[in-house]
């Protein structure tokens, strides 16, 4: 992501360790750790950036925990991609989102079986496209799911192993980076599924698999059956968590810290009402206007006050003061955030550092 440096203080310099390594053409990279975290500070030259200042320039990259994988501090979600964000906007925010430094792609072999017509793979497909003109699939971090398709539903071995040979096909690659199990399926065994996802990674199909949806105590179960059976382990989860959803800090997140897992939550802008643009009032024409009723509240028109006055004072914009909460939060590598056109992609990418005080207010709301 483009990271304003104006707005970030990383740590003291006698707090670093690390050292200047060539990234490639045009960037330089900084490997550094915040106590127990790992960064990567890369300075790159974007193309066509001759005239933009420093601050414009430098992308922050982050370790996922137990992996080598190195995400920028935005996941971009591909559910809007065949739905709301047609062929064109959906390559055009893709290519703006990875050529202003970001490199993680969230999707899924069921987005978006809902829309009118649709029968799910319709996001990976336009991914896959959009792959395999731009050309450069090793710099990027793909990650899709299984499980919740109307066609291939479930945690079995036959099905995990038919979806990702599917997803594989759609996104025209050779390998998934990250492979989530999109919810729990208590019908089979974790055995059965633990080992599948163990032989896509054997077979190089897969690098990592995570967890989405899944209650704690299920979760536990599979890490334990993983780590004794010795079958690759789930490292990472992608659950809804965001300023107006905080039962992630109460059910999931124990379980998370204790495993040292990291937490890539969706709906981060809670299906838009945290970008600002629902007042009170006013009617939004969107198709997710439905599902954010129940944030029109007293509650809510308070938090989206405090996040316009950080968001003035900051100089940024709404959706980033509530990502930036998001963010700060214990076991939160990355929020995962969508846009259907560049003028939302824009609203989301800056990446600004709240004060431990501007956290806890907006904590409190």
């Amino acid at each position: 992501m483009l990271l304003d440096v104006k707005n970030l203080r990383l740590c003291n310099v006698e707090a670093c360790t690390g050292r200047f390594l060539r990234a490639g053409l045009g960037s330089w990279a900084l490997k550094i750790h915040l106590g127990q975290v790992p960064l990567s500070l890369v300075l790159t030259w974007l193309p066509g950036s001759e005239g933009r200042s420093l601050h414009q320039k430098v992308s922050i990259m982050i370790n996922l925990a137990n992996t080598d994988l190195q995400i920028s501090p935005l996941c971009l979600g591909g559910n809007v991609f065949g739905w709301t964000a047609d062929v064109t906007n959906s390559e055009a925010v893709l290519s703006h989102f990875v050529d202003n430094g970001g490199n993680f792609i969230d999707t899924a072999d069921m987005y978006s079986q809902w829309g009118n017509g649709h029968v799910g793979g319709e996001s990976e497909s336009i991914i896959g496209n959009w792959l395999k003109t731009r050309g450069d699939r090793s710099s990027l971090v793909i990650a899709t799911k299984v499980a919740k398709m109307d066609k291939r539903r479930g945690l079995s071995a036959h099905n995990i192993c038919a979806a990702c040979e599917e997803s594989l096909q759609r996104l025209q690659t050779d390998y998934i980076d990250l492979y989530y199990a999109h919810e729990d399926d208590p019908k089979t065994p974790i055995e059965e599924t633990l080992g599948a996802f163990d032989s896509l990674v054997r077979e190089g199909k897969v690098r990592f698999i995570a967890a989405s949806n899944f209650m704690a105590p299920r979760l536990q179960e599979s890490l334990d059956i993983a780590k004794k059976a010795g079958l690759v382990g789930y490292v990472a989860a992608q659950d809804h968590y965001n300023l107006l959803e905080r039962d992630y800090e109460t059910f999931l997140r124990p379980t998370l810290s204790k495993n040292l897992l990291s937490q890539l939550p969706y709906f981060g802008l809670a299906r838009g009402f945290l970008t600002g643009k629902y007042r009170p009032g006013q009617k939004v024409n969107s198709v997710r206007s439905g599902g954010v009723a129940g944030y029109q509240n007293t509650r809510g028109w308070n938090l989206l006050t405090k996040l316009d006055e950080l968001a003035q004072q900051h100089q940024t914009t709404v959706s980033a003061v509530a990502l930036a909460w998001l963010r700060a939060q214990p076991t939160v590598a990355a929020p995962i955030a969508s846009a259907r056109n560049l003028e939302q992609l824009k609203e989301i990418l800056p990446v600004v550092e709240l004060s431990a005080g501007e956290l806890q207010t907006l904590s409190n709301c």
